[in-house]
């Protein structure tokens, strides 16, 4: 006779007692079935479900007695980084409620020595990544080892819903439910808006019909406010507040025993981790640093000194934006807009990290807009407007990997498996001619590659069964399972000692023996370059580089864009209700004395005639991604009309499109800002821009994940130079022989849903049809056309050049507005300026991404047609 184990005992020997979400999971759980919990971070989510399974398996796994049982559960966690924090947690309460359960981890950072042990017997518990549990799945006894599991938990869901790492994780769920067709699914996820549809998304069309969707409200205290400069700049431009907050953000971390201090991009961390060293040099071994590209030994130090309470401050990316528990985090440090409530409400939950415990996360505004930002995303977060992340849609780069591996692993006969395909949300639709495709490429590569043996990677047998007919193909495709795609990276590591890190090969190409560069908060000197190593010796008293990474591309979303202009509305009725909104009052007063505030009803619009020629600034705030593709079209529209040549500057507020020639704005700017019907929209669109090569770009990506081009070969890693080159022969061959190949489709699509954001743009034009257009002649740059002025000459000047004319564009606006108006004078220095310029233009660029070199300026020539 088994015994189920009792949780609440265990919790109560613990002083604690279950929450009633916890219970209601236990319950679901007790009776088979599958969900998604979703909970603040902080609030139980973990026990909820692990406990849960403990008690519903436990007694039920394996035979009486102290044999171990065989793997029973997979946890998928999305970062390697929360394996071993997660594989602590789950072991806790095993000594009381499954003392024969054993446990283990197994990801990229798994020792050769366990990853071994493992092989031979894999524990009851398993935590693991989506590419890991790829690599099983690929194992020629796939079936045997991972037929018995039981239970599997998708930690952070709203992590991996969105892309295709989350279409892995369904293919590999549905896999595992052919082996075992009673496989129990629990999701957990955080700070998510479309909750059913990723329910929908993590069980599969038909099981999520008896999902059930937990919501774990536990009462827990948030607070958001912002860090207020003593005088906010009525011109503002990205990065213009640069590092002059910095005395203020000392004194907030001095404050509290350990304070996370998160910025956009990596970059940014090693220059404010340098500049707050520089500040308090007393500070030195009880502040860190942690981003995803130092050394992984340098990242287990730093959680283990916050979990420890040993670190008074983490200057940290989103590398800690999940999972890990911290309880002694008192507050966390936003720098720069959060471009996100999800996001805000993420990393405001690294403190207070436990349920019970007050949450509070506190914005360092980089420019005078960004105070606006602030108190509008506290505003949409005590309103509980959340981001949805909507999942990929049949991603065929991710389908045809995934055959190769279920080639490897057991092989696979295409009736059976496209059923099983098709019971995944991504692929629930997928035609059989999409199917055939899919066959036709992973046997031959398609009609363009056929007489290559290489790409021969999955071909049938004389039993109807599809197996991997080369073992140097199948070596080849297990070390580059997955759909992470980065730029090949550089190791930093010191002559004769110890590896620091990575840096991006492209920052690393630029750099010459002697050159000095700031990296995990150290000035290192570079000596030598060889073999995709970098390798550096300790620097002084250089002026150092400071190395830049593609970054998350992460423009401004819709809900916050809409509370950022309820706020510009509150502001022009003359409510200044908040300390961020009367910090901002003189810029917004002097927005609405030269032209106006926009408001959920008007589109503003400002027309400047200058030596340059006409500027058109307009102010949809819909974010970077749509200002790009709407100032595109726009400028195409216009130049249909009469030939003409456009500037674009675009940053998350507006756009501005400066013509050399002069445009009749109010008689032209209604026509051309007209919806249409999508499918004009798109022909339109990708008239307008390079959109080939843009698609050739995102191509690369799509190569790299469907087994065209290999990032790395056994023993051997490629350069970034290597696969651009290798992806743009397959483009150009597909285009000549295969132009009805499917994978430049996908290029074409992704490029329009996730570049251009093709659905919000279309939204956006909607909207801006039903709004009154308050179209504003203005004499001189107003506040809010100053900063995409900026964003133009940084493009065109050195930062020395750009600096100086930036200076006195400010003191000749100043004067222009009147001094007195403003208070005491305090115009920057070019000196200054250049500091943040250096700032703010690493900030752009990380977020602009690979896609887009020049954050924020295009030169598209529209011509008649």
């Amino acid at each position: 006779m088994t015994r189920t184990p009792d949780a609440t005992a265990w919790m109560a020997a613990r002083g604690w007692a279950p929450f009633p979400f916890q219970r209601e999971v236990w319950r679901a759980m007790a009776e088979g079935r599958s969900g998604l919990l979703h909970a603040t971070t902080g609030a139980g989510k973990t026990y909820a479900v692990w406990l849960g399974a403990l008690q519903a398996l436990a007694g039920a796994v394996g035979a009486p007695g102290p044999a171990t049982p065989p793997l029973t559960v997979l946890w998928v966690t999305p970062m390697r980084a929360l394996a071993a924090d997660t594989l602590r947690a789950l072991q806790e309460p095993l000594p009381v409620l499954a003392p024969n359960w054993s446990t283990g981890a197994r990801s990229g950072d798994t020792a050769s020595s366990e990853r071994a042990a493992q092989n031979r017997r894999l524990p009851t518990v398993l935590v693991t990544t989506p590419e890991s549990l790829s690599l099983l799945l690929a194992r020629a006894d796939a079936q045997q080892t991972l037929g018995q599991v039981r239970l599997v938990v998708v930690d952070e869901w709203h992590e991996l819903l969105g892309n295709k790492r989350g279409v892995q994780v369904q293919l590999a769920l549905a896999r595992l439910r052919r082996w075992q067709p009673g496989l129990c699914v629990w999701g957990m996820s955080a700070t998510l808006g479309n909750l059913p549809q990723a329910l929908h998304t993590l069980l599969g069309p038909q099981a999520s019909q008896q999902g059930v969707l937990v919501r774990g409200e536990v009462p827990k205290t948030l607070v958001v406010d912002t860090l207020l400069p003593e005088r906010a700049e009525r011109f503002p431009w990205a990065g213009h507040l640069g590092l002059t907050l910095l005395p203020q953000v000392v004194r907030e971390i001095d404050a509290s025993a350990t304070t996370l201090v998160f910025t956009n991009t990596r970059s940014q961390a090693e220059v404010w981790y340098q500049a707050l060293l520089e500040a308090r040099p007393d500070w030195a071994g009880q502040i860190a640093l942690h981003h995803g590209s130092l050394d992984r030994a340098v990242r287990d130090w730093v959680e283990q000194g916050l979990k420890a309470g040993t670190l008074r401050a983490v200057v940290c990316t989103s590398s800690l934006d999940l999972g890990v528990d911290f309880l002694p985090v008192e507050r966390v440090l936003q720098i720069g807009s959060p471009k996100g409530v999800a996001r805000l409400l993420q990393r405001a939950g690294r403190s207070g990290h436990a349920p019970g415990r007050p949450s509070r996360v506190t914005v360092v505004p980089t420019h005078s807009l960004e105070l606006i930002e602030g108190v509008a995303a506290r505003v949409a977060a005590q309103a509980g407007q959340v981001e949805s992340r909507p999942p990929p849609h049949q991603p065929l780069d991710v389908l045809v990997q995934h055959l190769v591996t279920v080639a490897l692993g057991g092989g696979f006969t295409p009736e059976a498996l496209y059923g099983e395909v098709r019971t995944t949300a991504a692929f629930a639709d997928l035609s059989p001619e999409a199917w055939r495709w899919c066959l036709d490429f992973v046997s031959q590569g398609g009609s363009a590659l056929a007489a290559y043996p290489d790409y021969r990677r999955a071909v049938p047998g004389d039993d109807g069964r599809w197996h991997v007919p080369d073992a140097r193909l199948a070596r080849r495709h297990r070390a580059n399972i997955g759909t992470i795609v980065s730029d090949a990276s550089m190791t930093v590591q010191y002559l004769g000692g110890a590896k620091l890190g990575q840096v991006e090969e492209s920052f690393a190409a630029r750099l010459k023996p002697g050159d000095c560069f700031l990296f995990g908060g150290r000035l290192l000197e570079l000596v030598r370059v060889r073999e995709m190593t970098a390798w550096v010796k300790r620097a002084s008293g250089s002026r150092p580089a400071v190395p830049r990474w593609n970054g998350g591309r992460m423009p401004l979303s819709t809900e916050l864009a809409d509370a950022l202009v309820q706020q510009l509305e509150q502001a022009r009725a003359g409510v200044f209700d908040s300390p961020e909104l009367q910090t901002a009052q003189p810029m917004l007063a002097l927005q609405q004395h030269w032209s106006a505030l926009p408001g959920r009803d008007t589109l503003l619009a400002e027309v400047l005639a200058s030596r340059e020629g006409t500027h058109l600034f307009l102010y949809p705030f819909a974010g970077r991604h749509v200002h790009l593709g709407l100032a595109s079209l726009l400028a195409w529209r216009v130049a249909r009309q009469a030939p003409a040549t456009f500037s674009i500057a675009v940053n998350d507020y507006g756009f501005e499109l400066l013509s050399a020639t002069q445009v009749d704005w109010p008689q032209t700017l209604a026509n051309v800002l007209r919806p249409v019907d999508d499918a004009t929209l798109l022909q339109e669109l990708l008239d307008s821009l390079n959109a080939s090569e843009l698609a050739q770009r995102r191509f690369r990506e799509i190569a790299r994940v469907s087994g065209l081009i290999f990032q790395s070969h056994p023993g051997e890693r490629r350069s970034s130079r290597q696969l651009q080159a290798s992806s743009s022969l397959f483009w150009e061959v597909f285009r000549q022989y295969d132009p009805h190949n499917r994978l430049l489709a996908q290029a074409q699509q992704e490029l329009l849903a996730q570049e251009l954001d093709l659905a919000r743009l279309q939204a956006t034009l909607q909207r801006l049809a039903g709004l009154r257009l308050a179209l504003h002649p203005i004499a001189r740059p107003t506040p809010f056309a100053f900063p995409l002025m900026v964003e133009r000459l940084r493009e065109k000047l050195s930062n020395e050049s750009v600096a100086d004319r930036i200076a006195r564009m400010v003191a000749q606006l100043e004067r222009a507005a009147g001094e007195a108006d403003a208070g005491p004078a305090s115009h920057p220095d070019a000196a200054t300026v250049r500091q943040a310029l250096a700032f703010g233009r690493d900030t752009a660029l990380e977020n602009a991404g690979r896609e887009a070199p020049a954050a924020t300026t295009r030169r598209p020539r529209a011509r008649r047609r």
